[in-house]
């Protein structure tokens, strides 16, 4: 017994120490928690107050019974009934009033602490949500997308049941109890004793069906979220389904996940259906008791009968605060779980650290010095020792195979990641000296992997412009340097017309365009494209090509690709190969040393000719 109270202080030390974080936020919203408190023990004032009106109502019936019937046939029987009737009127006027008023207080008392609860709830949420934008890119390759919303739902929520409900209880149980046992012990303790021995029973029983019924209930949220995963899933990637002719397949096993859930939910159901039966048994028990001591002791003449109503109705004051007591534990235990999740998805730190104080004039001279990089996921080195400059003003192609390391001198660029070594700089600047916002806003980027919101053409063409900036008229201008304004004029909508999601209703030459004029919205001095160009044809790269000779006057570009853009007027071609510089020049200087560049031209050629 002693081990396992030990075990108890132990889980509840734990719980709380966690649930210390949360602390600040009583603390500022301490008007409705102290205003709470005082609301909770104002109702169960009244609430205590009220079985005694009834007390006093029972005592003068029976106390007036046989001197009434002593009065039969008397003029003063029928004046002692007017009396008698209006002295009970007045106790059930007293009860109603008292109940009034302690609705009211009840009321305030949910309007200052689940409040509260709400808007603790509110608060963490955006302090998770802030960190979220704080955490570098690693963070996501780490973590699933559906865990990072379970954080801000489910664990965000769980906390609140902690802040708002089960404080509110807890509160309520401490003030009633301590309230319902003085005035009962006060009254006789020998009956106030033998009333509560079922109460202990009650909250164990509840504690033990309530932790099995939670277990199963989590059991069941994991199979839910497993089952909404997998429709995701297939709805994301219906073309592919439906291409190899697996709707059956898939039909199948969802069906399989369908009868796990299901089987689960009846397990629940079952264990839930002793819950209330076995809740009112002990209830009923308590009752019982009570009658039974307490009549005996109306016998003896110990007590009267309205003490006995009076500790009725004291016993089922009692019984939901203490059988909520297991609930209460039960939410406390899930809520402190919730809040080490959040605790220590706060306590991380970005690995990019935003101490930069440094601005430059942002002409775009671009400069990798011994630049050396090993994904930290992977531990795959994508660049050794490498150091190239791209003067302000100057269009350059970065150019090589798949896996050569392009992509990642963009990532590197726009800050994503800091290299393990060497120094990246712009216009003389270390990108660690310069604060992040300031660097990414004047970088117009499109990624190889392209993503738009699920919201109108118009939002996802501007979506990198000041707010005031935007207008139909300029993301018309924008999409028509990308050569896609004819395609969205064709929309049901046109530029108002919404994207499904990740633009799955648009095909994966019309999403990078609409990405293209989206860096361009920023009107940014540096332009990266990462391999914007792989997913449209010949005519349209050509369009896109001669337009961008237009909006990259004055402006430095850095056009990474697997292809060879011998249309556009480059200053110079940097070829990559297993993370360093292989070649360098231009295109004719390129093609006339017969190397990797010239090789890979050739293939090219080749395969544009068998298309």
């Amino acid at each position: 017994m002693r081990d396992a109270n030990l075990l108890f202080f132990f889980v509840a030390y734990s719980a709380l120490k966690e649930l210390a974080y949360l602390n600040p936020y009583f603390f500022k919203y301490r008007y409705h928690f102290i205003g709470g408190i005082f609301f909770v023990a104002a109702s169960n004032v009244f609430a205590v107050v009220s079985p005694q009106v009834v007390r006093h109502a029972i005592n003068l019936v029976t106390e007036s019974r046989d001197l009434y019937f002593s009065l039969a046939g008397t003029a003063a029987q029928a004046d002692m009934r007017e009396r008698f009737v209006g002295i009970l009127l007045l106790f059930a006027g007293v009860y109603l009033v008292l109940a009034l008023i302690r609705g009211a207080f009840m009321f305030f008392m949910r309007q200052t602490l689940i409040i509260m609860s709400r808007l603790v709830e509110y608060d963490l949420k955006n302090e998770l949500y802030e960190q979220y934008q704080r955490l570098d890119q690693g963070f996501y390759r780490r973590n699933n997308t559906g865990d990072l919303m379970s954080r801000v739902a489910e664990d965000v929520g769980r906390v609140r049941m902690y802040v708002g409900p089960a404080l509110m209880y807890a509160i309520n149980l401490v003030v009633l109890f301590i309230l319902v046992i003085y005035t009962m012990v006060r009254i006789n303790p020998t009956l106030t004793l033998y009333v509560l021995l079922p109460l202990p029973i009650l909250s164990l029983s509840i504690y033990y069906v309530n932790n099995i019924i939670n277990r199963r209930s989590e059991a069941i949220q994991a199979q839910l979220s497993e089952l909404t995963s997998r429709a995701q899933e297939v709805f994301s990637g219906i073309r592919v389904v439906k291409a190899y002719a697996q709707e059956d397949p898939m039909a199948r096993h969802f069906d399989q996940e369908c009868i796990e859930y299901r089987e689960r939910s009846m397990g629940l159901a079952r264990v839930d259906a002793i819950f209330q039966p076995l809740m009112m048994l002990l209830i009923g028990l308590s009752t019982i008791i009570t009658i039974l001591i307490g009549g005996q002791q109306v016998i003896a003449g110990t007590v009267t009968p309205g003490n006995v109503a009076e500790f009725v109705i004291y016993v089922n004051m009692l019984t939901w605060p203490v059988a909520s007591l297991g609930w209460v534990a039960s939410i406390i235990q899930r809520a402190a779980a919730s809040q080490k999740r959040i605790n220590e998805f706060l306590a991380m730190e970005p690995a990019l650290i935003d101490t930069g104080e440094r601005v430059p004039d942002f002409y775009g001279d671009i400069e990798f010095d011994r630049v050396t990089f090993t994904y930290p996921d992977t531990g795959i080195r994508a660049l050794h020792n490498l150091s190239f400059r791209i003067p302000a003003g100057n269009r350059v192609a970065l150019f090589g195979r798949t896996g050569s390391g392009k992509s990642t001198i963009a990532e590197l660029l726009v800050r994503m990641y800091d290299p393990d070594s060497g120094v990246i700089r712009i216009d003389g600047v270390d990108l660690r000296e310069m604060p992040l916002n300031e660097l990414r806003r004047n970088i117009g980027y499109v990624p190889q992997d392209v993503f738009l919101f699920s919201e109108s053409v118009a939002y996802n063409i501007q979506f990198g412009t000041v707010e005031a900036e935007r207008s139909l008229e300029r993301a018309k201008v924008l999409a028509g340097y990308a050569s896609i304004a004819e395609e969205i004029e064709q929309f049901p909508r046109k530029f108002e017309t919404r994207i499904g999601e990740r633009g799955v209703t648009l095909s994966g030459g019309q999403k990078q365009r609409i990405s293209i004029a989206r860096a361009f919205s920023k009107n940014a001095p540096l332009l990266v494209l990462d391999d914007c160009l792989s997913a449209v044809d010949a005519g349209t790269e050509k369009r896109i090509l001669d337009n961008l000779e237009e909006y990259l006057h004055g402006k430095t570009a850095l056009i990474i690709t697997h292809r060879v853009f011998s249309l556009l007027d480059l200053d110079e071609i940097l070829v990559l190969e297993q993370g360093t510089i292989a070649e360098k020049g231009s295109h004719e200087a390129l093609l006339s040393a017969g190397g990797l560049y010239a090789e890979l031209y050739e293939k090219q050629k080749r395969e544009d000719h068998a298309a």
